[in-house]
């Protein structure tokens, strides 16, 4: 059709430029298919040369093959239809390519491939490339949709009495909140076969051991799971009810309400895991259905071992320091503070100073009362002024360079003061990141690495070193210095496991391998995590938006196993991954893998 030769295996000589520009294409350079709101298609590119270099001849170009969904309904049979999966639309050449190059802003530029035949108007599309060497084709390719994005910094935190964050709950979120005096405590508490109600009096003996009585429990979540047999709506139920029994157990503790997220699933994952290798290993074959059928009767009584470990909440507290000024006015803690510190009386000013950083955190209080505390500007009372400082960042990240400078003329008070020498560093950082001043990259390297002699842990200075490579790779590769860019991507590779790190730091380091197209990289990152039944559910999806393109991977047992666990804990968000590119979904072309089409048709297409 429009004169375009298929390829054939006697015809590479043909395609051999076009192949070596693929093959030497640095990893940079991206290209998509994008569709405006006149329905005009265009080409879409980061690098002139390269595509310069692509489309030399006069019969090199581009064409689309314009491929509807419903190709892929769960009730049609899906037929081999060759190198072409769809439509064709007249393919564009060199001289017209090249014509109607157009700067699109932020580096990139786009060429008009045409308009979307009217057939195709209220159907959901996607836009298959066919690159065209001397009009044969020599690479058809699917577009599919990665979430890529610049990595902010690892959370390095300020000090105040201790290290004290921001909340954050995934990539590109952050909450407007922090705590003081913080911990967070993890356990598991298992569920017997028949029992569905916990009183206080179950939960007490828990309560004590965690010594909760200085703290109030914030936040509570609550992962419940049921063991895979029986019926999926009563499992769910019961889980349910089970874990909101737990949290009225804990909640009779204290007044402050607590808040409460709650999620319920069936534990595939370690069911799948412990059957492996076992006399009952045949049930991995199974789909869902057929294995609770399977476990009807006789053989459920044989698995009872296992599926009793498998009925279990698993369990996160947020907890925070109790104040104990709660009932006091912030014009009466300002006057007890600056009566404490004129008395000398460290602790019980410490005390009062978080009191006041709460009514502050509330937004109960307005800022200036920092200015009303009556310090002393003495050795002593630094970490007085440490506080203030960070806090006055905390509360407003406006106040990056004020406090910056403030902790700056701390430090020549107290040079060796840890926590100045520490919230120093890491504002520092956020000036350079946001190009507040000019800072030397190799001198702040080197400050980095003196913060081991005032005390500062390993873990907390290979965080920062983490974070000056993050930062640099950013300059560098704004100055198309990829190699230098690429040494800061490998750093950052081999030496985050030197540092501890959350699922949200995992998960922004896996994105931020993907933006520079390290996407090896990212799925080895996390290959390890998403095997794990208490898995972010954001880290769990994007490890699959970055594999489900993968046919050899996604034929593997423990990748059912994976998507099982997916589908428990979000399955709309799982069916979602097969919506059309650009609409949220990876590609819906991923249902030409049989795999991943009878795992769609049985959980999604009901």
């Amino acid at each position: 059709m429009f004169d375009i030769q298929l390829r054939t295996t006697n015809q590479s000589n043909v395609c051999q430029r076009c192949d070596q520009v693929f093959a030497s294409k640095p990893k940079e350079v991206s290209f998509a298919v994008r569709r405006d709101k006149d329905n005009t298609l265009y080409f879409e590119f980061n690098d002139k040369a390269w595509f310069n270099s692509l489309f030399k001849n006069e019969y090199d170009g581009i064409a689309l093959d314009i491929v509807p969904k419903d190709r892929y309904g769960c009730l049609e049979v899906l037929l081999d239809v060759g190198q072409i999966r769809g439509e064709l639309i007249k393919p564009v050449y060199a001289r017209a390519l090249k014509k109607t190059v157009k700067p699109k802003g932020n580096g990139r530029f786009w060429v008009r491939l045409g308009k979307l035949p009217a057939q195709y108007l209220n159907k959901d599309v996607e836009f298959n490339i066919l690159f065209l060497s001397n009009r044969y084709l020599c690479r058809y390719q699917t577009i599919f949709d990665l979430k890529r994005y610049q990595w902010d910094l690892l959370k390095m935190g300020m000090y105040l009495d201790s290290l004290t964050y921001k909340t954050q709950t995934s990539a590109g979120e952050a909450e407007d909140r922090y705590t003081l005096k913080y911990k967070v405590l993890n356990f598991s508490i298992p569920f017997k076969k028949n029992k569905s109600v916990y009183s206080a009096e179950d939960i007490k003996p828990l309560y004590d051991s965690l010594r909760l009585t200085d703290f109030n429990i914030t936040k509570i979540n609550i992962n419940a799971y049921a063991s895979v047999e029986g019926n999926i709506e009563r499992n769910l139920e019961l889980q349910e009810g089970r874990a909101k029994s737990i949290i009225d157990a804990l909640q009779s503790f204290q007044k402050p309400t607590i808040v409460t997220e709650v999620a319920t699933s069936e534990n595939w994952v370690e069911f799948l895991r412990d059957i492996e290798g076992t006399q009952f290993g045949h049930l991995r074959d199974l789909n869902k259905q057929q294995t609770k059928e399977a476990l009807r009767g006789e053989l459920a009584q044989k698995l009872e071992p296992y599926l009793s470990k498998h009925r279990k909440a698993v369990i996160k507290l947020e907890l925070e320091k109790r104040d104990l000024y709660k009932d006091k006015t912030v014009e009466a803690l300002i006057g007890l503070f600056n009566l404490a510190i004129k008395e000398a009386k460290i602790e019980v000013a410490n005390e009062l100073q978080n009191s006041i950083f709460e009514r502050l955190k509330r937004k109960e209080a307005n800022p200036d009362v920092l200015n009303r505390m009556e310090i002393p500007r003495q050795v002593k009372f630094v970490p007085f002024f440490n506080k203030n400082s960070a806090i006055r960042y905390l509360l407003d990240e406006r106040n990056l360079l004020i406090a910056y400078n403030e902790l700056l003329a701390l430090k020549k008070l107290d040079p060796d003061n840890m926590e100045v020498n520490y919230n120093l560093i890491a504002l520092k950082l956020k000036l350079w990141r946001y190009n507040v001043q000019p800072i030397k990259d190799e001198q702040l390297k080197s400050e980095i690495g003196k913060l081991a002699g005032y005390g500062v842990s390993k873990g907390l200075i290979q965080r920062m070193m983490i974070n000056y490579h993050i930062v640099r790779s950013e300059y560098l590769m704004r100055k198309g210095d990829y190699s230098g860019k690429d040494a800061s991507v490998s750093f950052i590779y081999d030496n985050y496991s030197k540092s501890p790190m959350s699922d949200y730091d995992y998960l922004s380091l896996a994105q931020y391998l993907s933006y520079y197209s390290n996407l090896d990289m990212a799925v080895e990152l996390l290959e390890d995590k998403v095997q794990e039944i208490e898995v972010d559910e954001n880290l769990l999806f994007y490890y699959l938006n970055l594999t489900m393109v993968d046919r050899e991977l996604t034929q593997q047992q423990d990748y059912r196993k994976i998507m099982l666990n997916a589908i428990n804990m979000n399955k709309a968000r799982f069916c979602g991954l097969f919506d059309a590119f650009g609409t949220g979904g990876v590609t819906f072309q991923l249902l030409e893998d049989d795999y991943l089409r009878d795992t769609y048709c049985e959980n999604c297409e009901k």
